[in-house]
């Protein structure tokens, strides 16, 4: 009877995240719920910094994206980007030390595998230390989600701490500030 019953999805994940972007959309097309308006006006910066940490990561990238075009209607621009990019700096070191301290065994233990030693073999020397952090910047930037970006840095061991901190605080605030813009514009 229990086999009977039984349902499975199939991509539990890409149902989540395909949700979320209805999700997003539903919020910036019908706009937040007064109750939801007045709850993250309330909040006030609280709620933007908030926002921030949720534009990192894949599951919540779509609907902080709505909610930052939402407020940036009564928040002053400059400010919220700002506070927004370093919530937006929280989420990502979070997820560069779990990608560092955690996943860097499996990493390295990828990168001896046969294809992946082939396709590092055909990539030149200075497109690995330009063209990957650059890739990595512009995921970083955009609402896609950052994981797969910080994975690209946190990979490499000439990626301090420190310079990730200060690549990902500018990248995500100016991402951020455009999404302000626009929201301010529509």
């Amino acid at each position: 009877m229990g086999d009977f019953i039984k349902f499975r999805i199939k991509y539990p994940k890409l149902l989540i995240v395909l949700f979320t972007f209805i999700l997003a959309y539903l919020i910036f097309r019908q706009g937040l719920h007064p109750g939801v308006r007045e709850l993250i006006s309330n909040l006030g910066y609280l709620g933007t910094l908030i926002a921030g940490m949720g534009f990192t990561y894949g599951f919540t990238a779509a609907p902080a994206t709505a909610i930052l075009l939402l407020i940036s209607k009564f928040q002053n621009t400059i400010i919220a980007a700002g506070i927004a990019g370093f919530g937006s700096l929280l989420g990502d070191l979070l997820i560069f030390y779990l990608v560092r301290d955690n996943l860097s065994d499996e990493i390295d233990q990828l990168q001896n595998e046969a294809v992946i030693k082939h396709i590092i073999s055909r990539v030149p020397e200075w497109a690995k230390k330009f063209l990957i952090p650059v890739f990595a910047g512009i995921i970083i930037a955009s609402p896609l989600p950052d994981e797969i970006g910080i994975a690209l840095l946190a990979s490499s061991k000439h990626v301090s701490a420190r310079t990730f901190s200060i690549a990902s605080y500018l990248m995500n605030t100016f991402g951020i500030l455009m999404i302000l813009l626009i929201g301010r514009a529509v």
